[in-house]
């Protein structure tokens, strides 16, 4: 890792915990700065890395501008689930993409599709019966983004980098809990999860590239 991409993932994580503190507190003004900025700063990161794979850097750096287009989305007090949805599925479909310009194992894949197809069958069920019953015009929606969220970690597997595997788990353990907390029930402290296991998700995503 470069001296630059070393200091701008510190600064990463410094902003992060800043947001961390800001949802759990509700600080709206230090959410509002600190949510953005943090992926922000996460693109500065990747930009400044020493990738293996140049063409795995521009997937990943499309994906960070898409998840960051999400991030604002959801952020705003108007309900734009479904364009904040729509942003990061599309932002997945980029790291599918950075995945397999990293060099997906064929075996690895494998056990990779065979996770999800698990988790698919038993968390995704869960969420898509609550979301039909509690907000049915939803259904298609979250069902096509647990298809692609899934895409990708199976992907992630496939690289056999620890981090990205890591990175996407983590990805996919925060939309779980947005989705349970918005369609199923309230969890404590289940904003503060979200973002802690989001930031952690992404920064494993971008470290995986070296």
């Amino acid at each position: 890792m470069t001296g630059a991409a070393f200091l701008l993932l510190a600064l990463t994580l410094v902003v992060a915990f800043g947001n961390w503190v800001a949802v759990e507190r509700e600080i709206t003004w230090l959410e509002y700065l600190t949510k953005p900025l943090t992926m922000v700063v996460l693109i500065a990161t990747a930009l400044a890395l020493d990738a293996d794979s140049d063409a795995a850097l521009a997937w990943f750096l499309v994906a960070l501008v898409l998840c960051l287009a999400g991030d604002v989305f959801l952020m705003l007090p108007q309900d734009l689930f479904v364009p904040g949805l729509s942003a990061f599925l599309v932002g997945h479909l980029a790291y599918v993409g950075g995945m397999v310009s990293l060099d997906v194992r064929l075996g690895l894949l494998l056990v990779g599709v065979l996770v999800v197809l698990v988790a698919m069958a038993t968390l995704g069920q869960r969420i898509l019966a609550a979301v039909r019953e509690a907000e049915p015009p939803l259904a298609m929606p979250v069902a096509a983004y647990i298809v692609v969220i899934s895409a990708m970690v199976a992907t992630a597997v496939g690289t056999g980098r620890p981090l990205a595997i890591a990175g996407a788990a983590s990805f996919y353990a925060s939309d779980s809990l947005i989705a349970w907390n918005r369609f199923i029930g309230p969890t404590a402290h289940a904003r503060a999860a979200v973002m802690v296991t989001y930031h952690l998700g992404q920064i494993g995503l971008v470290l995986s590239l070296v």
